[in-house]
């Protein structure tokens, strides 16, 4: 069970409570006002002496705790830093759950913030409780958490409560990739995935799932390339959210072109017959985290009821070494007509996606394509658990990108791109067949992987986010606890805001 499941958040008036636990926000130079002030004189001053004999001085990060002063349980002050600093109350409210996660129910005096700020606390605090206990059978009491109520003091609780109903959708999203990217290998194949994504009807997605003979028919030879030395059936899912006002004039004859989302759904990766090496590939149950991150935003997207038209497609399988698996050497043929000499199977998300990214374009015809996946280890040698790799064939849509990922705390760092046939492209030019997709060496690898995917786009616009370094955690965040993070179902809903109408 997950422990942000039974959670409550509420908004009320700004009334200090008269008992319980609450939670103070304090910044910078020990300024006190509003409840924090009538709080300090309730406990007769008690408030800031305590702060000051703890040298808190409200720096962002720092707490001190008192416990039972006068009536309450405990007050917890919470540095809140400097005024507008990025996404300071949202970081606040991971800071409420990550000190607080024990307690049952909290209040948080919130009056010194606006509604907008508000909301973005609670959404942080909700973030960070995440839990993923479903399958921990001997959890003692005290190992459980138990935050079930916050209540969030805020002199415009209306509103506060309306800017949190659409961060909600987008929390519920989020929760769902890092359930989806959590879910070992064994539960979470190709098929079970399809399932999952089908609940989203419930939302007013339209779905459809195809699978081996389908891709068959289509002659997704690449995909297929991946899968064939597993058990489990490939699966392609099509997700689609319309919610473009154009769909309200029933005499509109110009269709709507949409955005298209595309993630790598590899739900295990050994490698194939280039197989990985036996340390932590028990990772590579996660090696679906984009297909999981295009999956919640398509549940962000709908729950939110987005006004503009998205299509969520991912292409599921599973990498294995068999009789039947890809060979390196082989050639096979693309869903685009282009033939592919597979030289290392463990570079499998790029063929995967070659089919889905092609067939993507030529059903939607889309304005763009943004597609996530967890494509390359080389990303994380370049540029580490920071950012997610942008390569992009538009400088608009690069920068759009990069400024929504800013704006949510899911970054990007633009990487290169060239056209084909120049320098790194030329690396994937194969002997005896249209393309290979490995280039010439270790040099350069998530480069040479998203030249090989422009391959498949045409003249859309598109970007490739290589998302492998920042897709799990090995360590907890501001707003995230260790383990799968959600990355890019934020950034998504972020960037399609753009396009609303």
């Amino acid at each position: 069970m997950k422990g942000v499941a039974m959670l409550e958040i509420t908004f009320a008036k700004p009334v200090l409570p008269e008992g319980g636990v609450l939670v103070v926000p304090v910044g910078e130079g020990l300024e006190l006002s509003g409840l924090a002030m009538a709080l300090d004189e309730a406990l007769g001053g008690g408030l800031k002496r305590a702060l000051e004999a703890a040298g808190f001085k409200g720096k962002a990060g720092s707490s001190a705790t008192l416990l039972a002063p006068g009536s309450y349980k405990r007050v917890l002050a919470l540095g809140a830093g400097k005024p507008g600093e990025a996404r300071g109350a949202e970081t606040l409210g991971g800071a409420v759950s990550a000190a607080l996660g024990k307690e049952e129910a909290v209040s948080v005096l919130a009056d010194g913030v606006n509604a907008e700020e508000a909301a973005a606390l609670a959404l942080g605090l909700r973030l960070r409780a995440y839990r993923f206990d479903k399958y921990r059978t001997t959890l003692k009491d005290d190992e459980k958490p138990k935050l079930a109520k916050v209540a969030v003091l805020t002199s415009a609780p209306k509103e506060a409560a309306a800017a949190y109903e659409r961060l909600s959708a987008v929390a519920k999203g989020v929760e769902l990739t890092r359930d989806l990217v959590t879910e070992p290998a064994n539960v979470l194949f190709p098929a079970e995935f399809a399932e999952r994504c089908e609940k989203l009807k419930k939302l007013g997605v339209k779905v459809e799932v195809m699978g081996q003979t389908e891709l068959d028919e289509l002659g997704f030879g690449t995909l297929l390339a991946v899968s064939q030395g597993s058990a489990h059936e490939p699966k392609m899912v099509v997700m689609q959210w319309l919610g473009d006002p154009a769909h309200e004039d029933k005499k509109a004859k110009k269709p709507v072109a949409p955005i298209a989302l595309i993630g790598k759904g590899v739900c295990f990766d050994s490698g194939g017959i280039s197989i990985k090496p036996a340390a932590g590939m028990e990772d590579m149950k996660w090696d679906m985290a984009g297909a999981g991150a295009v999956t919640g935003a398509m549940a962000a997207l709908a729950g939110r009821k987005a006004r503009v038209d998205v299509v969520g497609l991912i292409g599921l399988v599973e990498n294995m070494p068999s009789g039947t698996a890809t060979r390196p050497g082989d050639v096979v043929k693309s869903y685009s007509g282009q033939t592919v000499e597979i030289l290392n199977t463990d570079a499998e998300g790029r063929l995967v996606l070659a089919d889905v990214l092609h067939y993507a374009n030529t059903r939607f015809a889309p304005r763009l394509m943004v597609d996530l996946a967890t494509l390359t280890g080389a990303i994380i040698v370049g540029l580490g658990h920071e950012y997610a790799g942008l390569f992009a064939n538009d400088d608009e849509l690069a920068a759009k990108l990069a400024l929504a990922g800013e704006a949510v705390g899911e970054k990007l760092w633009r990487m290169p791109l060239v056209k084909k046939g120049q320098s790194y492209d030329k690396e994937l030019n194969s002997p005896i067949a249209d393309v290979k997709n490995i280039g010439g060496g270790r040099a350069g690898g998530s480069i040479t992987a998203a030249q090989f995917l422009q391959r498949f786009v045409g003249e859309t616009k598109w970007a490739h986010l290589d998302i492998a370094g920042v897709a799990w955690a090995g360590k907890d965040s501001a707003t995230a606890p260790k383990g799968a993070t959600g990355f890019g179902v934020r950034l998504l809903d972020e960037f399609v805001k753009g396009f609303e109408g």
